[in-house]
């Protein structure tokens, strides 16, 4: 299951960012996500 997320996330990371700029944010926001739900 969780790989089925992550798979998403990438996939809807890569489909949003334009730059590589974009791309650091976009993973940032990822990994900020990340942290939340294994703080539940």
């Amino acid at each position: 299951m969780k790989k089925v997320v992550v798979l998403l996330a990438v996939a809807f990371v890569l489909a949003g960012c334009n730059t590589v700029r974009g791309f650091g944010q976009d993973v940032q926001k990822v990994g900020e996500k990340m942290e939340e739900k294994a703080k539940k």
